[in-house]
This record gives structure tokens, sequence and C-alpha cells, in this order.
């Protein structure tokens, strides 16, 4: 319904072959709901990846430590490297507030 015919869809961010904690059964076991049939009738293809993190680090490392870009907006904790048990435990049950956790050895 939101992609006409003969229309793209990329599929962005991260896909797990299986996420056991999830609420959504399907996704538990690596699926997903979709209406294939609309899919074909309608002509449309699917496109997925992965972005190639390699290609930019080193000018985005750059913007970072010339203050051009902060990137702290999505970062929700601050922990010390011997909270990380924690901090995965909390992201991996999709605790509230939990996106994006640095873990700094020595904080």
């Amino acid at each position: 319904q939101t992609v006409k015919a003969t229309g793209s869809i990329g599929v962005v961010g991260v896909f797990l072959p299986e996420d056991p904690n999830s609420p959504d059964k399907l996704a538990q076991r690596g699926q997903m709901a979709f209406d294939f049939g609309q899919f074909w009738f309608k002509g449309q293809r699917m496109a997925t990846g992965q972005a190639n993190v390699k290609a930019y680090n080193r000018q985005l490392s750059k913007l970072i430590e010339h203050n051009k870009v902060k990137p702290s907006w999505i970062v929700s904790h601050e922990l010390p490297l011997e909270q990380a048990p924690e901090a995965y435990d909390n992201f991996d049950k999709r605790k509230a507030g939990w996106t994006k956790v640095i873990l700094k050895p020595g904080l």
C-alpha cells in the first residue's frame, strides 16, 4: 500500500536472522509478514544490504574531531566498560531509552 506499482522498497537498518527476544513471533524466527502476491502483481523490487562503513569511517572521524558534526544525540548512555554485561542486557531486552551505548575503559 505504501509503494506505487513498479516502485522499489529499500530495506535499511539492522535485520537479524533470528531475534529470540523480540515480542514479535515471526521476528523470533527471522521472518516477517509480507504480502508477496501484491508485491508480484505490482511489479515491485526490493533491495537490502549493509552500509559500507569502512568507506565513511575516516571522513566521519575527521568531521567529529573538528566539531563539524555531533553524533552524541543518538547516544543514550556512557558507561564504564565493567558495566558492559548490564548494558547489553538492557539493549537486548529493548528497555526504554537504550539506543546507543558508549563503553569507556577506566571511566
